[in-house]
């Protein structure tokens, strides 16, 4: 797939494509990011397998981030809460809120997220190395 260098060239992709990274039981697939958007955001697709976990509680300082679902069940932690987000549910996470995701379902879930502002995927190269160098963790750790 063509890198786009100039945030001012359309992005036109089909399903499944973008820039995949796997992450054990979850793959993402980058849209859209710095370099497409000036780091003003950045768009991808987290599909997480049957029984699964996510990346693990965490927080981002300065970023707020927005998920809708695409497919199956996700259960996400907002703050201290869990709950249940089915196909067609839109969450907001504010910037320094303790959030995570996981699948406990039996089906492939899949979740849209926009990372306000951009530049996350820099840190895809490292989220996938502990993620291969740590099979069976739940939880990232880096």
């Amino acid at each position: 797939m063509k890198h786009h260098k100039n945030k001012s060239d359309e992005i036109i992709l089909k399903p499944d494509e973008g820039r995949v990274y796997n992450c054990g039981t979850m793959t993402a697939i980058f849209k859209a990011d710095e370099n497409e958007t000036d780091e003003r955001y950045s768009v991808s697709e987290w599909w997480l397998a049957p029984n699964s976990q996510g990346p693990g509680v965490h927080k981002h300082a300065e970023n707020a981030e927005v998920f809708y679902i695409l497919e199956g069940i996700t259960s996400f932690l907002v703050g201290e809460k869990w709950i249940d987000a089915e196909k067609g549910t839109f969450l907001r996470i504010p910037a320094n809120t303790i959030h995570d995701f996981a699948n406990r379902t039996t089906e492939k879930t899949g979740v849209l997220n926009f990372f306000i502002p951009g530049g996350f995927e820099k840190d895809m190269p490292a989220i996938v190395k502990w993620f291969g160098d740590h099979p069976q963790q739940n939880k990232r750790g880096y």
